[in-house]
């Protein structure tokens, strides 16, 4: 890995393992006066994936590329790009309403 990209291939490689698509991941580098900006560009049904519960997932995301970033002796900040369009809602994975147990069966009073 080259330093001047080992941030950009080690943000690749982390968000390609989590995704359901990861040929649609790009991942774009920028070096002004600020650092380095990556942006991230995924399929946007896997947006919820990446963000992660309360934006837990990509603030881990931020701080394992800061931290590549610093043993490169570079300023990295990620922007996750929102998908045309606005967001997405996707489908819940056999998930259900809280409260409801399987087969319950609720009884007008």
């Amino acid at each position: 890995m080259a330093k001047e990209t080992a941030d950009k291939e080690f943000l690749e490689f982390i968000v390609k393992s989590l995704v359901d698509h990861p040929d649609e991941v790009k991942v774009d580098r920028k070096v002004d006066e600020m650092g380095v900006l990556l942006s991230l560009k995924v399929n946007p049904e896997d947006m919820g994936v990446i963000i992660g519960r309360a934006g837990a997932t990509a603030r881990s995301i931020r701080s394992l590329v800061r931290i590549v970033g610093l043993k490169n002796h570079a300023r990295v900040n990620l922007k996750i790009e929102e998908p045309e369009g606005g967001r997405v809602t996707t489908p819940t994975r056999g998930r259900r309403a809280p409260g409801a147990a399987e087969g319950e069966v609720s009884e007008g009073l």
